[in-house]
C-alpha cells in the first residue's frame, strides 16, 4: 500500500506546482516600514528620478538639434532609450509595490518584466561594443572616420544590438517559463530577476544553468573584450 500512497502523493504535489506556475510571486523589495527605510527610498526615488530625467533629455536633445544627427549621437540615444526602458521597467514596479503594501506579481507580470528588460540587458552589452568601435574610427582613423561609420552603418548597428538583446531574451524564456514552479512563491529580490525565479523552479534546472553561463559568456565577456581591445588601440594611438 506504500507504493500507491507515495505515487498518488507526488501527483498531488506535481498537480500543486502546475497550479502555482500560474499564480503568484512574492517580491521581498528593497525597504521595509523602518524611518530609515523610509528615507532610503526616497533617496532611490530621487536617484531614480534624476535617470530618468537625463536619459529622456539626452534622447530630446538628440533629436532636436540637427547637428547631432550623427552616428556617434545615435548610438548614444538608443542608450539612453535601453537605459530609461530598464529602470523603469524595475523601479516603477518596485515603487508601486512599496506604497501600496502589495508585493505580489502575477505570473504574466513576472514574465512580462522578463520581456522588458531581458533584451534591454543584452543590448546594451552588444551596443557599448560597438560604440567602442565608434570611438576606436573615430580617433584612431579620423580621416575615414564618414566612410566606416556613416549613418547607415549606425542604423545597422542599433539593429544588431536590439536584435542581439532579444535572442537572448527568447533563448531565456523558452526554457525558465517551462518550469513547474513551487513551494511559497517567494523572490528575495525587488523584480524577477533572473536566477531568483530560478530558484523556483520544480524541475531539473542544469539546462537553465548551463544556458544562463553560456549566454552570460556571450553577452558580458566577449564584449569587456572587444571594448578592452578597442580601447587598447587607443591609448597606444593617443601615446
Amino acid at each position: 500500500m506504500a507504493q500507491p500512497l507515495r505515487s498518488r502523493s507526488c501527483s498531488s504535489k506535481h498537480r500543486r506546482w502546475n497550479q502555482t506556475s500560474l499564480g503568484d510571486f512574492i517580491l521581498q523589495g528593497l525597504f521595509d516600514d523602518s524611518f530609515n527605510h523610509h528615507c532610503l527610498f526616497l533617496f532611490t526615488m530621487l536617484v531614480f528620478l534624476t535617470a530618468v530625467s537625463g536619459n529622456s533629455l539626452t534622447i530630446l536633445l538628440i533629436c532636436y538639434d540637427s547637428r547631432l544627427h550623427t552616428p556617434m549621437y545615435f548610438l548614444l540615444s538608443q542608450l539612453s532609450l535601453m537605459d530609461l526602458m530598464n529602470i523603469l521597467t524595475t523601479m516603477l514596479k518596485m515603487a508601486c509595490s512599496y506604497l501600496s503594501g502589495k508585493n505580489s506579481i502575477s505570473f504574466v507580470g513576472c514574465a512580462t518584466q522578463h520581456f522588458l528588460y531581458l533584451p534591454l540587458s543584452g543590448a546594451e552589452c552588444v551596443l557599448l561594443a560597438l560604440m567602442s568601435y565608434d570611438h576606436y574610427v573615430a580617433i584612431c582613423r579620423p580621416l575615414h572616420y564618414t566612410v566606416l561609420m556613416s549613418r547607415r552603418v549606425g542604423v545597422m548597428m542599433a539593429v544588431m544590438s536590439w536584435l542581439g538583446g532579444s535572442e537572448n531574451f527568447l533563448i531565456h524564456m523558452a526554457i525558465l517559463m517551462s518550469f513547474p514552479f513551487c513551494g511559497s512563491g517567494i523572490n528575495h529580490h525587488f523584480y524577477c530577476e533572473l536566477p531568483a525565479v530560478g530558484k523556483l523552479g520544480c524541475g531539473d534546472i542544469t539546462v537553465y544553468e548551463n544556458t544562463v553561463y553560456i549566454s552570460s559568456v556571450a553577452c558580458l565577456l566577449l564584449p569587456i573584450i572587444f571594448i578592452s581591445g578597442a580601447y587598447g588601440f587607443i591609448l597606444h594611438s593617443v601615446f
